[in-house]
């Protein structure tokens, strides 16, 4: 059978193809890795100090093309194009944040303190070599500037693996990187098909993947990688079926809004989105009534239209999925057939939908939708709320809303529950949000490793210890 030679990007709303892109030969992708395995030798002995100004001018650069991006993202994965600026200025911020840490978070560490008379100790951070990031289409710039940026600034090369849905967004972003400064070979956009992705994942020369995705992907990646030859590091940040739990004493005129968004944003299409809600049952009827009156108001259509604030799914495929999970379920739903009525069959607009009498026997509440729905469940008990909260596979964000400023006792509830919680970040009254101060990670299937924060440059660089012994007598 023939490899397949290239990838048709097809956009969600109006299912025409919109940009093609041709997959390079084996031998053709074998000698790209051998470039930037080649020029990272002397990328990695540039002065921090130097790569740091390079980012600077970066952002520069980006914030000049920023202006053609958002309907070119709409095109290509469908969110509203209302919403994209929000995309394009946490990017922004992200970038801002990594750099302005990069020269303490790569500083030698000296052990002066403990030195013996004669000795001098201290550790390096030293590039990994060339970093391989396979980037998902949900938040095609969100998420490549948390790895692509550090691991640059690190000192690393970049293979920039795309999503064959967001194609064009690697490519906005390397000719940033590029015009301000970067070497062509340091930043190199690939597009691959499977089989090309194995062999790069697998290729001696690369050091390590940072991959972004499903848990199917994940393990894929991690399968290829432990089948090449020595120990290749990989970081997997992988999906989420991230839970809320509304205490008794939430504030639900601030509460249900902030959670619509959480679950409903990106048509719930993120790692991080809400998608189920346990709710305190003296409090339940109230918040679920005002759910559901503020989901009926969104307006689900055109996403290249300004008034647009729900887009459609990314394929047919998932719509197709979304819509079996929610029959499957056999919960009552809220929202009316035909309140929606461009979320037809056979097309990619899923209407929202809020689910009750749920419970953890069904799909919906347990494996991911990655959709605009939400399952909302009554719960007696912060007992109840965090057992069924770590009940799950996952374990990527959560959050726990409550009065803390009118009930200061509830600030230190949430901190024992948070203990609790079995997740990488944990919200109090917030959701579906990134600090880059703070570690990104997850636990259980939700993947591992770590990116932003400083932590995330300890992921992209390697320790090496210095030890000198200068007197000899």
């Amino acid at each position: 059978m023939d490899r397949p030679k290239y990838q048709t990007t097809i956009s969600p709303h109006s299912q025409q193809p919109y940009v093609t892109r041709t997959y390079p030969s084996q031998p053709e992708l074998d000698a790209l890795i051998q470039k930037s395995a080649k020029a990272q030798k002397a990328w990695g002995r540039v002065p921090v100090q130097v790569r740091v100004a390079i980012g600077r001018k970066f952002m520069d650069e980006f914030k000049k093309i920023s202006d053609e991006i958002p309907m070119e993202l709409t095109m290509q994965m469908g969110r509203p194009i209302s919403q994209n600026g929000g995309e394009i200025r946490g990017f922004l911020d992200r970038a801002d944040y990594m750099l302005s840490i990069a020269e303490s978070s790569l500083a030698d560490v000296r052990l002066t303190d403990t030195d013996k008379p004669g000795f001098r100790r201290y550790i390096k951070r030293t590039p990994l070599g060339l970093v391989l990031v396979i980037a998902p289409w949900n938040f095609p710039f969100l998420v490549s500037i948390n790895s692509v940026l550090p691991a640059i600034i690190a000192g690393n090369a970049v293979l920039l693996k795309p999503s064959p849905q967001t194609p064009l967004t690697a490519e906005r972003f390397a000719l940033a990187l590029t015009r301000a400064g970067v070497p062509e070979d340091i930043i190199q956009v690939i597009h691959l098909s499977p089989p090309l992705t194995s062999f790069a994942v697998q290729h001696n020369l690369v050091d390590f993947v940072s991959f972004t995705g499903s848990v199917a992907g994940g393990q894929a990646v991690e399968q290829a990688a432990v089948a090449a030859k020595g120990f290749k590091g990989v970081a997997l940040e992988l999906g989420g079926k991230d839970p809320a739990y509304v205490r008794a004493d939430a504030d639900l005129d601030y509460t249900v809004p902030e959670l619509v968004d959480g679950a409903m944003f990106n048509s719930g299409q993120s790692c991080c989105s809400v998608e189920r809600i346990y709710v305190h049952q003296s409090v339940f009827d109230s918040f679920v009534s005002s759910f559901v009156d503020i989901v009926k108001k969104y307006k689900l259509g055109d996403p290249t239209k300004a008034d647009t604030n729900l887009g459609p799914v990314i394929s047919l495929a998932s719509a197709q999925r979304i819509r079996k999970q929610v029959e499957d379920a056999g919960a009552r739903a809220l929202i009316p057939d035909g309140l929606f009525p461009v979320a037809r069959p056979g097309t990619t607009y899923v209407a929202p939908q809020v689910l009750v009498d749920v419970n953890h026997t069904m799909d919906v509440m347990t494996e991911e939708t990655f959709g605009p729905v939400v399952g909302i469940q009554k719960v007696s008990s912060d007992e109840e709320a965090i057992g069924l909260m770590n009940d799950s596979p996952y374990g990527l964000t959560a959050s726990i809303w409550t009065n803390a400023a009118a009930h200061p006792e509830s600030e230190d509830a949430f901190i024992k529950l948070a203990d609790e919680l079995h997740t990488g970040t944990v919200f109090l009254n917030r959701c579906d949000v990134l600090d880059p101060a703070l570690a990104w990670t997850g636990v259980k299937d939700s993947g591992r490793g770590v990116s932003l924060s400083k932590f995330g440059y300890d992921q992209l660089t390697r320790a090496k210890s210095m030890h000198m012994k200068i007197k000899t007598s």
